[in-house]
């Protein structure tokens, strides 16, 4: 029976994770993996799940395990509201910081449209632009932009206009998922100041902002442009994954639309998930196990690094992040980190080859470690099989 005849146009586009091709073929707690962005378990707060859900079901009883409202329970988006000091009609609570993402695709982009990114870009993110088909161009250094006559994005004159213009330039500026690195000030400034030419929207995915270990806060780009920006955050890496929680706070009329998306994908958030993480964030449990997961993930970073320095071979630079869950390799040229990928499998280490964070699969000199979920145990021996692989393949 021929299937394809049954699928959709979109389907061709979409992509394949390569992270999650290897938990397909490997258990991750059998060799040494850097390759997931998963948090510690050790920082999820475990001894106090029971406690939270048992204040949950006697404040709310069955109504925490009812339909609740397409924007999310009142009492997580007062709080949402109230931490990052905003009104509540600008927060929209979502199934996972990832649908975040979907629900902007969904609403603003039409196959052929195009978005700007910085390169290298959160693969996730990639995936659900191509998804439904729009251009995934780089932001080359937030600078104005026109077309050629083959239709490709380029660098223009002073004052050129663009045509057509992106709907929205997508970025994380907090310790950037791959590279670890963050935009500064200036280059926020820069990013808002093309975004108002250009008169298009951002996207500001901040799943990392609250576990920041070294450096000072830099303003985010919601406050520097609140009128055009939809900034995301999540659950994940401060609560728990497992209970796929995230917000949007953004202008109302584009929350309005998404809200209406929304209803037509999952109805609500997990009803009990949002009591659950209101509990967490209402008592103060959430900034006080943040204290312990910033120390944790600190002492990983920083033991990464110095392994790094211990056993990786001449010709590899490596980023120091001030917070976040990743580092960024760039090898020497030559050294092809996709092909090198199944042999690195074979010998018990796994990484993520940079290039799949490419707009383009370039950098096959480059890869991504995580430092966050793999135990210190292994650390060391992960780095030292991979020093030789990559010793080996000079």
């Amino acid at each position: 029976m021929n299937y394809q005849q049954y699928f959709s146009a979109d389907v061709p586009s979409f992509l394949r994770s390569p992270v999650r091709e290897i938990f397909r073929k490997v258990d991750l707690n059998a060799i040494c993996s850097f390759a997931g962005g998963y948090p510690a378990a050790d920082t999820f707060p475990l001894q106090e799940i029971p406690s939270l859900a048992a204040s949950v079901l006697e404040k709310y009883g069955t109504k925490a395990l009812q339909y609740g409202a397409t924007q999310g329970v009142p009492e997580l988006r007062e709080l949402i509201a109230r931490r990052y000091g905003v009104p509540v009609s600008q927060v929209q609570i979502t199934t996972s910081s990832q649908q975040g993402i979907d629900v902007c695709s969904r609403v603003f982009l039409d196959p052929g449209d195009i978005v700007l990114a910085n390169n290298p870009v959160y693969l996730g993110a990639l995936q659900s632009f191509r998804a439904y088909r729009a251009q995934v161009m780089e932001v080359m250094g937030f600078t104005r932009f026109a077309r050629n006559d083959n239709g490709t994005v380029i660098p223009s004159p002073e004052g050129a206009s663009v045509s057509p213009a992106p709907k929205f330039i997508y970025v994380i500026p907090d310790f950037n998922n791959p590279s670890g690195e963050t935009l500064s000030l200036e280059q926020r400034q820069e990013l808002v100041r093309v975004a108002r030419e250009l008169d298009c929207l951002i996207v500001e995915d901040s799943p990392y902002r609250e576990l920041r270990y070294s450096g000072e806060a830099v303003t985010s780009i919601r406050e520097l442009a609140p009128e055009r920006t939809l900034q995301l955050g999540s659950f994940s890496k401060i609560f728990a994954p497992g209970f796929r929680l995230g917000w949007i706070i953004g202008p109302e009329p584009l929350l309005e639309q998404i809200y209406v998306c929304k209803q037509c994908l999952d109805l609500c958030p997990p009803v009990f998930d949002q009591y659950l993480a209101a509990e967490f964030l209402g008592s103060g449990a959430l900034d006080r196990n943040l204290q312990k997961t910033i120390a944790l993930y600190r002492h990983r970073r920083d033991l990464m690094v110095s392994l790094l320095d211990r056993y990786m071979p001449a010709g590899v630079r490596w980023t120091y992040p001030e917070g976040g869950l990743f580092l960024w390799l760039t090898l020497p040229e030559g050294i092809d980190t996709v092909a090198l990928y199944d042999q690195a499998l074979s010998a018990g280490v796994a990484y993520v080859a940079g290039s799949f964070f490419y707009t383009d699969g370039s950098h096959r000199n480059t890869m991504r470690l995580n430092f966050s979920f793999i135990a210190e145990e292994k650390m060391e021996p992960g780095i030292q099989l991979l020093s030789n692989l990559l010793r080996n393949a000079l």
